[in-house]
């Protein structure tokens, strides 16, 4: 009997049914792989746990048969963190996507890790509240993924990091241990709080099965604007001054060459006649007719200024929708062109002199090469994505990409930056760990990895060997 089979055979023995696994090639391609195109899939089985207690049952086998396991939820991540290419179990959250218990009084929802992150966006709506963190994966991501890399998304301006609204862990430790971390409390000044060590490690130290989930207040009246500005220091400018006047909830930017390829794919309507090279989009609450005068005469001062070329501010909610899908469609419309992603982030007092550098480096190496950007630039973080020409295959033109990065890395070190802002590490930045976390730090990372996963059977090869 095969180590796989064997391992099919005991679970199965242990109460797993037989649409827990799969073991089907596209099964084990399609399971085994996340949004990177960097590594191929190649995981042995695919089990899908329908309960902690399972999960549990499953870490222990692993620990006995040496098996490595790789932790999937929806499989919509950039960094290879959730990719089994190298004869790995996965396990799947899939069936593990009930919404459990709500506790009005606390704001609070307990949810399973497999639910899905619109889903959870929804129940919040119509208990009258908000579930905040989004993103454009928002409807295929999974809420216990979202907290194995603390993920971020367009509203983090305003509301923060998945971080910010995790009150309490259901884990499964390496070691195959149950661990319940805070409860759901607000407060709970009672030693470390493993929980926010769990958050962001990427499965590398446990397995996230269940999720306290505070929610917020509803947004009232919520507007966009989107503007365009001629030089990338004017973005600048411009959120210092609708700072200094309005609270935001968002602020966007992207280039021409993100608003060109949206309209080549008829992904969108032109915003405005005037054609820029760059442009921003801000979310604001509008609840009273004053905050839409202030947001005006801030425009009206950016336009004097030179900062702000051209305008629009949404009328209705489907105006706002529509305009954000200037923002929302670009990922998916360059994937069509295989891009090179970089995941950038610096303090925002830096980022006009970092961009300034990082597009030298880019034009220097890359003169034949179209450069996208995008990116939250109301919380420092970059998305530099450089779009594969036609004439080169995926692979040359992967190693042509990762002859630059370490001039790309070492600028982010330069400034104190993350080669990182939102994607984790997994395997695509582990070679570049050093560039944002010194090695003594590292090295009590691994310490860390130790206690939970004494037998290094989580996610094996994702952040650091």
């Amino acid at each position: 009997m095969t180590q796989t089979a064997n391992f099919v055979q005991t679970l199965t023995n242990q109460g797993f049914e037989p649409n827990q696994f799969k073991t089907q090639d596209e099964d084990l391609k399609f399971f085994g792989k996340d949004q990177t195109k960097h590594f191929e899939p190649n995981p042995c089985v695919i089990v899908f746990p329908k309960s902690t207690e399972q999960v549990q049952q499953i870490v222990q086998l692993c620990n006995q048969l040496n098996l490595v396991i790789t932790p999937s939820g929806g499989r919509t991540g950039l960094s290879a963190g959730a990719v089994a290419s190298n004869g790995e179990v996965v396990v799947s959250l899939d069936k593990m996507n009930k919404i459990l218990n709500f506790y009005p009084a606390d704001r609070m929802v307990e949810v399973e890790a497999g639910v899905i992150t619109k889903n959870l966006q929804h129940f919040a709506e119509e208990q009258g509240l908000y579930y905040p963190v989004d993103f454009a994966s928002s409807g295929s991501s999974q809420i216990g993924g979202n907290i194995g890399t603390n993920a971020g998304g367009i509203k983090v301006i305003r509301y923060g990091m998945t971080r910010n609204w995790v009150l309490g862990l259901t884990v499964v430790t390496g070691k195959g241990e149950i661990l319940e971390l805070n409860k759901g409390m607000m407060k709970n000044n009672t030693g470390y709080d493993f929980r926010h060590l769990l958050i962001g490690s990427e499965g590398t130290l446990g397995i996230v099965t269940k999720a306290q989930i505070r929610l917020e207040r509803q947004p009232k009246n919520l507007t966009v604007m989107v503007l365009g500005v001629d030089k990338f220091a004017d973005i600048m400018h411009t959120l210092s001054a609708f700072q200094a006047k309005i609270d935001l909830t968002a602020f966007e930017f992207f280039d021409k060459v993100a608003m060109d390829k949206l309209l080549q794919a008829d992904k969108v309507v032109r915003p405005f006649e005037s054609d820029c090279p760059f442009y921003t989009l801000l979310e604001f609450e509008a609840p009273y007719e004053p905050i839409i005068d202030e947001a005006m005469a801030v425009f009206e001062h950016c336009m004097e200024y030179g900062w702000v070329v051209d305008g629009v501010m949404s009328q209705s909610l489907s105006q706002a929708e529509e305009l954000w899908k200037l923002r929302e469609y670009i990922s998916e419309t360059i994937s069509h062109f295989t891009p090179y992603k970089n995941d950038l982030s610096v303090l925002i007092t830096h980022v006009p002199d970092f961009i300034r550098e990082i597009d030298k480096i880019v034009s220097d190496n890359y003169p034949d090469f179209e450069v996208c950007w995008f990116g939250h630039i109301g919380d420092g973080n970059l998305h530099l994505n450089i779009l594969k020409p036609e004439n080169l295959t995926k692979d040359a033109f992967f190693d042509k990409c990762k002859i630059v990065n370490n001039y790309v890395f070492d600028t982010v070190k330069k400034y104190n930056g993350s080669i990182s802002a939102e994607h984790g590490v997994g395997m695509t930045k582990k070679p570049y760990l050093n560039h944002t976390r010194p090695d003594d730090e590292i090295a009590y990372m691994k310490g860390v990895k130790a206690v939970f996963d004494p037998n290094n059977v989580l996610n094996v090869g994702k952040i650091f060997d």
